[in-house]
């Protein structure tokens, strides 16, 4: 059994989540739940940023201190990764002891090892409240940040503490395309070396008499910088710098958002480096959702309510459509009609449709016994050639070509319904041969309770038991899938997996 320790971004605590925030965390989750499947020993991290800036605006706005305003937000939050069924093992924010305890350990730790790669200075620039960060040239538009067209870039001057980051381009640079530190996908790995091989600038890591952060160490009158403090929840969740953090760090994985990858790929690596820690293993940078072309975020407003999405056909339904459609690598746009058009052929139509007929028949015809008949048919090779590319898929990250591959033995398990019609072998008699068939669909439909649980938990739990199977699809065995046991079962009628609302 293998650690696979897995993080996700942490949210900045300024509004409620959205489409966006939702496509990373059940991404994140949907690895999470493969690779417990594979039998690792996962260990999956979420949580919250709450010392930023925008925090105190929005909290101003709200008629409340900092602290009731992050409570309240990180309760909204955890409210709908719940309702997302999340699986986190751990939800972090940075206002607890146990991070700020270990934001000042690290620093201490390379003030010691590397006291000249933190040094004061002044610094002039423009500063982006919704990212929380000095924008370089490259970065702005028109006057605005890439990423927050809407906001205005404030101007700002003051003696901060700095990290010398210059010194480590060469060094991620080598991390990286050694392979040592992987940056997938590709389209984002070599923005990031093109940025390293472009040169770094030392950056600002305080921020002076900020009243809502972690005190700097043996200075405070500055506290420490929101993206270098937010960085470091990833240790922090580990118990940095107790003994034993270790059987956690490295991270495996670190999914975020493409806009982050410079903090993620260049300068929380380096910081590492300079802390004499390892660099986790790799870092993989989903696109947005987009809405009629343009990104869902905080700051330009939504058409779309995440309450709206989860509301339109189930928790479920959501995140089947954000990862099969929207995708996890690339930009993808959420529109109504199409996940109304995906709900309709693929889940309930498809899968829904598959189960309700295939246990009504074993039901109708052999009292709901799964007939003791293991003849290999064409549906099992299908099967089994399904779940090998399947796991290539997943294991890649590659969640959208896990989804359509599943949907693949969907597809085939109802054209096989069709080409064998079990009703006319009943009518006539032939009773080895709709043994065959039978037994053949319930092997499939195990399957597919395996294969959807990453995508779909609820329903995949729903037709495991109506498979008459033990237990949590969830902790089953890998070899479920590979080698389905079925014989002898006792299933029950389907419900309805996937109801058609009216207005579809």
């Amino acid at each position: 059994m293998s650690k696979f320790f897995l993080t996700t971004a942490i949210d900045y605590s300024n509004g409620d989540p959205h489409l966006g925030h939702a496509l990373e965390k059940v991404g994140a989750d949907c690895i999470a739940r493969y690779r417990r499947l594979r039998g690792d020993q996962v260990h999956f991290l979420m949580g919250m940023d709450e010392h930023s800036q925008s925090v105190l605006q929005a909290a101003a706005r709200a008629g409340t201190d900092p602290q009731q305003w992050v409570d309240r937000m990180a309760r909204r939050f955890e409210e709908f990764w719940e309702r997302l069924e999340c699986s986190n093992d751990d939800w972090i924010r940075t206002t607890e002891p146990r991070h700020a305890r270990s934001v000042t350990e690290l620093l201490r730790r390379i003030q010691r090892l590397h006291p000249d790669d933190l040094y004061v200075a002044e610094y002039e620039g423009l500063y982006c409240t919704g990212c929380e960060e000095f924008k370089q040239e490259s970065q702005i538009v028109d006057g605005h940040c890439i990423e927050h067209p809407t906001l205005e870039l404030i101007r700002t001057r003051e003696r901060n503490h700095f990290f010398r980051l210059s010194r480590y381009q060469d060094a991620v640079l080598e991390l990286i395309t050694s392979g040592k530190f992987l940056v997938e996908p590709g389209i984002r790995r070599n923005e990031v070396l093109r940025l390293l091989e472009g040169g770094l600038q030392d950056i600002s890591v305080s921020r002076l008499r900020q009243p809502w952060g972690i005190p700097f160490p043996g200075d405070p009158e500055q506290t420490v910088y929101v993206w270098f403090d937010a960085l470091i929840n990833y240790l922090s969740a580990t118990g940095f710098p107790d003994p034993g953090y270790e059987r956690l760090w490295p991270a495996d994985l670190h999914v975020i958002g493409k806009g982050i990858t410079r903090f993620h790929c260049v300068i929380w690596p380096a910081m590492l480096l300079s802390a004499e820690l390892p660099v986790p293993r790799e870092v993989w940078a989903h696109g947005y959702v987009q809405w009629e072309g343009a990104k869902m975020s905080k700051t330009s407003g939504t058409a779309v309510t995440l309450d709206e999405a989860i509301d339109r056909h189930g928790p479920d339904a959501l995140r089947y459509f954000l990862l099969r459609e929207v995708g996890f690598e690339a930009d993808g746009n959420f529109s109504w009609e199409r996940f109304d058009e995906r709900y309709t052929a693929e889940l309930a139509d498809g899968l829904g449709n598959l189960a309700s007929r295939a246990l009504a028949m074993i039901v109708k015809y052999r009292d709901g016994r799964v007939p003791s008949d293991n003849t290999e048919t064409n549906l099992d090779r299908a099967g089994n050639a399904v779940v090998e590319r399947y796991a290539v898929a997943m294991d890649a990250l590659d969640l959208r070509g896990g989804a359509d591959v599943t949907w693949e033995l969907v597809s085939a398990a109802n054209l096989y319904v069709q080409q064998t019609a079990p009703w006319s072998l009943a009518k006539a008699g032939r009773q080895k041969e709709l043994d065959q068939v039978l037994a053949s669909l319930a092997r499939a439909l195990v399957r597919l309770a395996v294969l959807v649980s990453p995508f779909i938990p609820v329903k995949a739990q729903t037709l495991w038991q109506m498979l008459g199977s033990d237990g949590d699809v969830a902790s089953t065995r890998w070899s479920t899938a590979t080698e389905p046991p079925v014989s002898g079962r006792i299933v029950s009628r389907a419900e309805v997996l996937f109801p058609k609302p009216a207005s579809v």
